[in-house]
């Protein structure tokens, strides 16, 4: 009987090797015809790794074909294809999660993988000295890849970041058990080409491979564009503040934080005063200028954790968690002095603008987000109809119901 060891699998690695290119090729293909004239990072990351599969691809076909080349040929060629598409992986993955693209660092590890696997192929010959070299750079690509997406998966998980996590490390293992084999096993193979069960497993599973990271690949780019219109759908084009559905939604979760930690959370409703005149004066495309010059003045008062948005032609939301009532009036008052004082020049004409603010801050139990937003308008409409261009807020009087109780505030000397 023969034993497991010495059974070698009925496929030839030439055949292998051409399904992997031909599978390889059309999953290129596949990739490349989903993004075509589209533009943007997300979609060079495609097209990127769409290249690389094209490159990998070649490297297959070469490996189909070693009868047809010198053994020179295919270990520099062969080689160099299968590290320039690990490369060219790295950098697709990278540009897709927004992450650093580490270029340098990527060139670096292939080239001096492709030299060493050149210098124990043809200088020093020493296959299981070559293997293990290649296997370094490799490792080192499927390291960068991890460290991608494990740094994305710890804000954000998804299924196929796991995907793709479950690839790299497969690709992983299969790199370390091929190297122990012709290490520590009793193997005598001299070349990849060699008909035996570690080849034939390892190519198997290596060409298989760009089909499983392809899928994964295409799941996280579907992710990413899914995160970016749901992202376009809440900002307004125009300021490139939050939009009204992005303030509701906001409202909604910083009245759920503030109770869960008791919290105030205060609400400042702010309107351009006379900006009918301001249109009529510059037109339409001077006002929106304003409006741009007026959320920059805006944002310049503002932490870092207070949230703007418009929710009106120049009727403006700002959400201040940990702000109670004399910290959010304090603020309001900030803001209306400082657009108060920043001059404006439109088409070389001076503007002086001023805003009327209006401050509401939610109870520690307060979940209703649309009564907190209509309180701050109620109080934002009591300071505009006292004159504009000064801040009043609306208080609650009790838990059971909140009225509006204007309050003045003394404007900044």
């Amino acid at each position: 009987m023969t034993s497991l060891g010495e059974y070698v699998m009925p496929f030839h690695i030439e055949t292998l090797s051409l399904i992997s290119a031909l599978q390889t090729a059309l999953m290129a293909l596949m990739l490349w015809a989903g993004t075509y004239g589209d533009a943007g990072r997300v979609r060079q990351s495609l097209r990127l790794r769409s290249a690389a599969l094209l490159v990998e691809a070649a490297g297959w076909g070469s490996l189909a074909a070693h009868a047809y080349l010198s053994p020179a040929a295919l270990l520099l060629g062969g080689n160099a294809f299968n590290l320039v598409a690990q490369g060219m992986s790295v950098v697709a993955l990278r540009m897709l999660l927004g992450e650093a693209l580490r270029g340098r660092l990527v060139i670096a590890v292939n080239v001096f993988g492709w030299l060493g696997v050149a210098w124990f192929g043809l200088v020093e010959p020493n296959y299981q000295a070559r293997v293990l070299w290649g296997s370094l750079a490799i490792g080192i690509n499927i390291l960068l890849s991890i460290e991608a997406l494990v740094g994305v998966t710890v804000r954000r998980s998804s299924r196929a970041r796991a995907v793709l996590l479950a690839v790299f490390a497969m690709a992983a293992a299969l790199l370390i058990w091929r190297n122990l084999q012709l290490w520590i096993g009793d193997s005598q193979l001299q070349g990849i080409t060699i008909a035996s069960n570690i080849n034939f497993f390892y190519v198997m599973f290596s060409g298989l491979q760009p089909l499983f990271a392809g899928i994964g690949f295409l799941l996280l780019y579907n992710e990413i564009l899914q995160q970016e219109l749901r992202l376009l759908a809440r900002i307004d084009p125009l300021t490139g503040v939050s939009n009204r559905l992005a303030i509701n939604e906001a409202t909604t979760l910083m009245l759920a934080h503030s109770a869960r930690y008791r919290q105030p959370l205060g609400v400042l409703m702010l309107d351009a005063d006379h900006f009918k005149s301001v249109n009529d004066r510059f037109g339409h495309n001077g006002g929106d200028k304003v409006l741009r010059s007026l959320v920059f003045s805006i944002r310049a008062t503002l932490r870092d954790s207070d949230l703007i948005g418009r929710v009106g032609g120049e009727e403006f939301v700002v959400l201040s968690p940990g702000a109670d009532l004399a910290g959010a009036m304090l603020l309001a008052e900030r803001v209306r002095s400082t657009v108060e004082k920043t001059p404006l020049v439109i088409d070389g004409q001076s503007l002086a603008l001023t805003v009327s603010v209006g401050v509401a801050v939610a109870a520690i139990n307060d979940r209703d987000g649309a009564a907190l937003l209509q309180r701050a308008d109620a109080a934002l409409y009591e300071a505009k109809r006292a004159g504009r261009n000064r801040v009043k807020a609306a208080v609650a009087k009790s838990k059971e119901q909140a009225l509006t109780e204007p309050l003045a505030v003394k404007p900044l000397s």
